[in-house]
This record gives structure tokens, C-alpha cells and sequence, in this order.
């Protein structure tokens, strides 16, 4: 380990603003050892998009993993032709085809709806008031969970994203973590025999008509809960933030200078709702100078990467008319979110739109903390309007 520099956090800073430390890392090289993490983290764009797709030496089977100790085996810890296997299986839950005559007209329905029970209100926390049961209402339709409420939705996917981060080893998250888990694994048996009998387009119900086993089903819908609801959700409210926050840019965006999709996936870049995913390295390999031996444990960090300097011209600037098509919000290889349509789809469509058409003349009226660095976003969003 003496080839690779090594870049010493505070863990509770870096939980609050994970963007110092990743500037100063960037600086040392496309790689940093922090021993607080116990884990190298790859934080160069090019640098990422290289290893990421290298998965004979940077795996996503990680057996003794966070996520698949906690979650079981999904199509994200697996690589070569057990990935492809079973993201073909998923692909018809949400591809750009079953986003467009499927999920849309639905995700429609489910914006004007959560617009309507808060529009009347004058204030708000849009954090919990809209962008959560937004993106929860989203996912309970795609993932064919629809006795989950959107409550149960946002804790379960909380849950299992704090359990899948939860480096230090704190029982108390382990264990709320594993109470998610039944929770999801009891709606998907009350859903099993109904949507075997009467199959629809929903993760669940396309899995099983693919002959799936049930526990890669059970394994992959957890996935989609975990990173699926956290990250619209984040984004949603991140977006509306940073539109308030920078109002010239909400002007681009109304007057048809920009488009919504722009301002999505601008925000995404700029503060990456899934800020890392995690790889085990499979055999030795030396990259850049920097030695990786069997088995450690290295970070893919989309959030420095969409920052990189290299890459990106003043990039801790939030800027919707920025050329985008570096980023690395979905990550670069062949582990690219499956449900980036979906994504893309409700937020730049439906969410963002349809809220700042229809909340006039809409302020933040306190104060909104963010927090998370291998998933980050805002805590709440206090907001007042008028309709």
C-alpha cells in the first residue's frame, strides 16, 4: 500500500460535505487510500470509466459485501453473464419502450396527485411532502409493489441504503436494516401468486415471467427499492433546491432555454445522488503506479468524478447550460443504472415541471441540510407558495 497516497477524513465531515476531502484527493492522483473507509478510492473521471469497465480485476461479486450480506445476491453484484442474464430479465420493467407507453401516463397521474394534496397548503416541506411520495408512488407501480405505502417505500429503502453504508459496523443500523428486508420480502409474498396469475409490466411480475429463481427476484427488487427511491427522490428535491437557490437558471429552464432534462441531469452531476459504488478486486493489477492486491476493497466515486477538473470546466458550479455527456450519474460501464429512463422520465417530465408551473411564486423559507457522501442529498426542503 506504500504506492498509493493516502488521504486521512473525519468521517462526520465527510458525511456532511464529502466535496473538500474528494477536491483534495483528486489532487494527489486518480487514487487515495483513506483508512477510515479501509478502502481505495478511485476518484480520477478517466480513472473510473477505466476501471469500471475492467471487471476482471475490478468485481462487482463481492460475496462478503454489505449488499449482499444484507440484501442477497442482486444482478449488481454479479458480472459477465449472470449480470446479463438477469438485467434482460428487468429490462422489460423498465426500458425507454415501457417508460413511454407504460409508466409515463402513470407518473403523470402520481405528480398532479401529490400537487394536488399540497397546493392548497401555502407551505411545505417539499423533501417529505412531495419529492418523497413522488418517487415512492413511482417505485410501488414498477416494482409491483403496491401494498408498500410510500412511507413504507421511503423507510424500507432507507434502511437498506444506511445498512449498505454502514462501514463502522453499527449494530443498530445492521439490524433496522434487516427488519426492512422482511418488510419487502412479506409484501413480495402477498404479490407472488397475483401477478404470477395475472403478469404485468412490474419488476416483479417480469422476473418471475423470465424464470428467474426466487431469490435473485426477491435480491433484484430490493436493489430497485434501495437506489430507486433514494436517488428520484434526492434528486427531486435537490433540483427544486438548486433551481431556488439560482434563480436565473430556473429562468432558462421556464422560458424553454434549457430543458427540464438538463436541469435533472445537471443537478445529478453536480451533487451525485449515488455518489459511489463499491468493487472487489478480483486479482492483482497495478494501474497509474498504484498496486491493488486480491480482495481489497476500492470505491468508484461518481461524485469526484462529476467534479473532476479534468473534465469539467468549474464543476462545483451548478450550470444547466453545461454539456453533460461526461457524466457519470449512471455510472460508465456495464453496470449502467437500469433505471435511468425511469429517472429521467419522472423528474425532467413530470416532477420538476409540473411543480414550478403550478406552486407560484415559490420560496424556501429555511433551512436545508444535506447529508451523505455514498449517497447524498437534501434532509428537508421548508418551502412556502401560492396556487
Amino acid at each position: 500500500m506504500s504506492n498509493v497516497p493516502i488521504h486521512e477524513i473525519d468521517a462526520d465531515s465527510f458525511w456532511q460535505d464529502p466535496y473538500p476531502d474528494l477536491k483534495a484527493m483528486r489532487q494527489l492522483g486518480p487514487v487515495c487510500y483513506v483508512p477510515q473507509l479501509d478502502a481505495k478510492l478511485i476518484v480520477h473521471r478517466e480513472a473510473i470509466v477505466r476501471c469500471e469497465k475492467n471487471v476482471e480485476v475490478f468485481s462487482s461479486d463481492q460475496p462478503n459485501g454489505l449488499m449482499t450480506v444484507l440484501m442477497g445476491e442482486n444482478m449488481m453484484r454479479k458480472d459477465g453473464r449472470a449480470h446479463m442474464r438477469e438485467r434482460k430479465a428487468t429490462y422489460p420493467a423498465w426500458s425507454p419502450a415501457a417508460v413511454k407507453s407504460v409508466w409515463a401516463g402513470a407518473f403523470e397521474d402520481i405528480v398532479q396527485s401529490r400537487l394536488d394534496a399540497i397546493v392548497g397548503n401555502g407551505s411545505g416541506d417539499l423533501f417529505w411532502d412531495y419529492a418523497m411520495p413522488v418517487s415512492a408512488d413511482a417505485l410501488r407501480i414498477i416494482t409491483g409493489l403496491t401494498n408498500l405505502s410510500a412511507e413504507d417505500m421511503n423507510r424500507v429503502s432507507q434502511g437498506m441504503i444506511d445498512g449498505c453504508a454502514n462501514y463502522s459496523g453499527d449494530a443498530d443500523v445492521e439490524a433496522n436494516c434487516h427488519a426492512c428486508t422482511r418488510l419487502i420480502d412479506e409484501a413480495i409474498s402477498e404479490r407472488w401468486d397475483e401477478l404470477m396469475a395475472e403478469p404485468d409490466h412490474s419488476l416483479l411480475a417480469v422476473q418471475q415471467q423470465a424464470g428467474l429463481p426466487e431469490a435473485a427476484i426477491r435480491a433484484n427488487i430490493k436493489l430497485a427499492i434501495s437506489g430507486g427511491q433514494n436517488e428520484p427522490r434526492d434528486a427531486i428535491a435537490g433540483a427544486i433546491w438548486a433551481l431556488l437557490e439560482y434563480p436565473e437558471q430556473l429562468q432558462l429552464a421556464v422560458d424553454g432555454k434549457v430543458t427540464w432534462l438538463q436541469v435533472f441531469e445537471e443537478y445529478a452531476r453536480w451533487v451525485s445522488p449515488i455518489g459511489m459504488s463499491p468493487r472487489r478486486v478480483a486479482k492483482a493489477h497495478v494501474y497509474e503506479n498504484v498496486t491493488f492486491e486480491p480482495e481489497e476493497r476500492v470505491f468508484l466515486m461518481f461524485s469526484s468524478g462529476n467534479r473532476d477538473e479534468s473534465a469539467f470546466e468549474n464543476g462545483d458550479a451548478f450550470n444547466v447550460t453545461r454539456d453533460i455527456s461526461g457524466s457519470l450519474s449512471f455510472g460508465a460501464g456495464p453496470h449502467f443504472c437500469a433505471g435511468a429512463w425511469v429517472s429521467r422520465s419522472l423528474i425532467a417530465d413530470y416532477a420538476l415541471p409540473k411543480l414550478f408551473e403550478q406552486l407560484k411564486s415559490l420560496r424556501i423559507t429555511g433551512e436545508v441540510p444535506f447529508g451523505g457522501w455514498a449517497f447524498r442529498g437534501p434532509l428537508a426542503l421548508p418551502c412556502s407558495w401560492r396556487s
